[in-house]
């Protein structure tokens, strides 16, 4: 299922007769699918990992060139996360053909507050199933596939563990697992 999201810029932003920070009236009401996928500027670099965490699809762009973000955008059907007022303006955007929101602030956890709320995203869609780095969803590995490739200590104490296919970095549910799901919780 497809919501329209034309484009959302916060009405904080526009001139609207007072209307605060009520969100836009074709997102209210609206349950949003959790299949969303984003692509996030460098200016807000930090929602990448966030949303990663959460299992969702989310592409870091790293470039300075805004038509190529908008062209990535388009290409994989991802919505757009920036804190850049131009790309708003872009034709694609206030068209309603490519979809956008419009960060707020510059402090991460406001930011990725404004997207769960804005969105309706679930924090527990898919926690910990994709890579924080490259994205890839990740596999479960056993025990003595990993042997070797993670501290004694942590072979020693674990015995569940998930790989990335494309980076092969190794994850287990140790003490940061046990802070980012407390951070998780916060905005659940």
């Amino acid at each position: 299922m497809f919501i329209d999201l034309t484009p959302f810029i916060p009405t904080s932003l526009k001139e609207e007769g007072g209307q605060g920070d009520r969100l836009p009236n074709n997102l209210k009401g609206i349950s949003l699918t959790n299949e969303l996928k984003f692509i996030v500027d460098q200016n807000v670099g930090k929602l990448a990992r966030w949303l990663r965490m959460m299992g969702y699809d989310t592409v870091f762009f790293d470039g300075r060139d805004d038509a190529h973000l908008v062209a990535i955008a388009l290409a994989e059907s991802r919505l757009i996360l920036t804190r850049d007022t131009q790309i708003m303006q872009r034709g694609v955007i206030t068209s309603g053909r490519l979809k956008a929101v419009l960060i707020n602030s510059d402090e991460p956890e406001a930011q990725i507050r404004q997207v769960i709320d804005t969105l309706n995203l679930d924090c527990r869609f898919r926690p910990f199933a994709t890579c924080l780095e490259c994205n890839q969803p990740l596999e479960e590995r056993g025990q003595e596939e990993v042997k070797g490739r993670v501290p004694p200590y942590v072979f020693q104490t674990q015995s569940q563990y998930m790989e990335c296919p494309a980076c092969h970095r190794i994850y287990w549910r140790g003490t940061h697992w046990a802070a980012m799901t407390r951070t998780l919780d916060k905005f659940g």
